[in-house]
């Protein structure tokens, strides 16, 4: 190139020779400059067409001859090795980067392949360098699949359209690369379980599948952190939410519905529907807390023969081992109960822990009767109501009678009575008496609403109540001698104790229709619970010899037919404080919707016996911790020489 920017060729002795003339260089350039554009039009329209393929192989070997060794040149195309005579000679090292391409080609493409493609790359990505190097244009192998030649293609948009400045001298191309496939799924994923709970958990121990995509969608750090704060006894799995809680734990991270403002104005609890939307007991918080309507009540009655030294531990009898759950409702009644009853209530606060708050206590003398309820359904209780009835001739004696609660979860009214009857194998019709004297002189319920007043009864308070649970030591013994029970007990019968209970007075007396109207009663499957000598499983050794008897039961009654459900119906054998076992029932009780007039407890409990209870506990805890560590710093590891 001169100063003036006129291509300067250089001087060809061999052309001379030949007799041609010296400026053919020259001419030719000329030519291609005139015809350069138009090659370059039908280059890409036969880029478009990769089916072509022996009309783009003539082409490509045309343009090749036409161009000039001094003009920059595009990639050539893939063109077959085995045809390339037809247009030029082929040299030896052009065959053999063509057939290391096309190696790489098919094991790049080749489905079957099982060898790495890492060193075909490597070949091509060598073989590329050198005819970049060299200045040659680059023999690609033959294009077998269209779809790869797409793929392949190093023309931009821009390029494929012509252009009247199109400058071949100051256009280049770019030099064309391989781009792998992208891969493809083999086969489907297997489908994903979303039940977050299994048949065999209870009703509270479920959770609404709206709230199971929320642990995977957002930020995970925030999803993780609520399952931690909400994972108090799985408390987050016993919750079950509708939509407008989820929308509500996205925005807010909360699990409670979201309240709008016109319903805090306008919401009264004083007047309300079952089925009302939004109200408090009704339906929809129903189904939210209760899916299946089943509450777990625990019922427990011990005699505990006014002994002061209480059992180290309460555990067995309120939370038994081969049991899967925790109950709802705990109900304990107590006859005879020791002299502190204040004792008495902190540990049964301390055995069921921070998971349960007392609702209500009563007592009438020497009969304690306490309720715990959890302490997230403590919002849905009515207020409590007690009444205490002494069946004594002289009522400062307060050893027989019986003291009942009353109160109204969501709209199913429940009673609670335990009692005392007068003691004596004989005396079956004072007894009579006493259950009479009761059900007439028990005033109950007082403010609470009647949820069915047309099937209530003022002589019969046990007619007021939807679920009714009564339990004591009803005294009533097996008309038989001492002698001939223990010959049945002997026997190894088992859990089979109807021989024993064709001889039970209460049963009898029940069939008859003289008590108990409307009860019923579990079957039985443990041995007499009356009476122990203290400490020992023997019966009675004095020299009064009592006939060992269940004096010891837990009934109950419903105004609709199978609300009440059995569970369990046993004696705890492990506590042997008293001359009496204790007796415990787990029960599924059916719950209703509730109307808004109900007067709420508004979440009473008392925090005293509460914060009493967790210290205790606490402090119970450390103790076995410290002891623990004393026994692993005393411990020697013995070596034998």
């Amino acid at each position: 190139m001169s100063e003036h920017g006129d291509s300067i060729v250089p001087f060809n002795p061999a052309e001379l020779r030949s007799g041609e003339p010296a400026c053919k260089t020259d001419i030719n350039v000329l030519r291609v400059d005139l015809r350069k554009e138009k090659s370059n039009k039908e280059e890409l329209k036969d880029i478009k067409k990769p089916h072509d393929g022996s009309k783009l192989l003539q082409d490509e070997l045309n343009k090749d001859a036409k161009l000039s060794p001094y003009q920059p040149r595009p990639p050539s195309l893939p063109k077959p090795v085995g045809l390339g005579m037809e247009g030029k000679n082929i040299s030896f090292d052009e065959k053999l980067r063509g057939r290391r391409l096309r190696n790489s080609q098919e094991s790049l493409t080749d489905p079957g392949e099982t060898g790495s493609s890492t060193d075909s790359l490597k070949d091509a990505a060598s073989v590329n360098g050198q005819g970049l190097a060299s200045g040659r244009p680059l023999d690609l192998p033959p294009m077998e699949t269209p779809p790869f030649m797409m793929r392949t293609g190093s023309f931009s948009e821009n390029d494929e359209s012509p252009r009247e400045d199109f400058d071949p001298n100051k256009e280049r191309m770019k030099p064309s690369r391989i781009i792998l496939s992208p891969l493809q799924l083999t086969g489907t994923y297997p489908p994903l379980d979303n039940s977050a709970a299994s048949a065999s958990l209870r009703t509270t121990n479920r959770i609404d599948r709206d709230c199971l995509d929320y642990s995977v969608v957002g930020r995970r750090g925030r999803s993780v952190r609520l399952q931690r704060n909400l994972s108090d006894s799985g408390l987050l799995d016993t919750m079950v939410s509708d939509n407008a809680s989820v929308h509500s734990m996205k925005s807010t991270y909360s699990v409670l519905n979201p309240i709008r403002p016109r319903d805090v104005r306008n919401r009264s609890f004083l007047e309300g529907s079952v089925l009302g939307s939004g109200a408090l007991l009704g339906a929809e918080e129903l189904d939210r807390y209760f899916p299946e309507r089943r509450l777990g009540i625990y019922v427990a009655t011990w005699n505990m023969q006014g002994e002061k030294g209480l059992p180290y531990n309460l555990d067995d009898l309120l939370l038994p081992t081969d049991t899967d759950f925790a109950q709802d409702v705990y109900v304990i009644g107590v006859q005879e109960g020791c002299p502190d009853r204040r004792e008495w209530e902190i540990r049964l606060q301390e055995t069921l822990g921070p998971y349960y708050v007392m609702l209500y206590a009563a007592a009438h003398g020497v009969l304690y009767l306490t309720i715990f309820v959890r302490r997230d359904l403590i919002w849905f209780c009515s207020e409590v109501e007690h009444a205490t009835v002494t069946t004594r001739i002289i009522s400062q004696i307060k050893t027989k009678g019986a003291v009942g609660i009353g109160f109204t979860f969501f709209g199913t009214s429940f009673l609670f009575i335990t009692s005392h009857f007068t003691s004596g194998d004989s005396k079956v019709y004072e007894r009579i008496l006493d259950y009479n004297k009761i059900i007439e002189a028990l005033a109950l319920p007082r403010n609470l609403p009647d949820t069915n007043p047309y099937r209530s009864t003022t002589c019969d308070v046990t007619t007021r109540f939807d679920e009714v649970f009564w339990f004591g030591d009803f005294n009533f013994r097996l008309n038989k001698a001492r002698g001939e029970v223990e010959a049945i007990l002997n026997k190894g019968v088992g859990a089979d104790m109807s021989p024993l209970l064709q001889h039970d007075q209460l049963l009898k007396e029940m069939k008859e229709g003289s008590i108990f109207k409307g009860f019923q009663e579990a079957s039985i499957h443990f041995p007499p619970t009356y009476k122990y000598d203290i400490g020992c499983d023997v019966y009675d050794t004095t020299t009064k010899q009592r006939t060992p008897s269940y004096t010891d039961r837990i009934l109950y009654r419903n105004r609709q037919v199978d609300d009440i459900k059995v569970i369990k119906y046993t004696s705890c054998s492990s506590i042997k404080t008293s001359d009496h076992r204790p007796v415990i029932g787990m029960f599924q009780v059916k719950l209703r919707p509730g109307r808004d007039n109900i007067p709420l407890g508004a979440g009473q409990f008392d925090r005293s016996l509460y914060l009493e209870g967790i210290r205790r506990r606490i402090t119970r805890e450390l103790k076995k911790r410290e002891a623990a560590m004393k026994n692993q710093n005393n411990s020697t590891v013995c070596t034998i020489s």
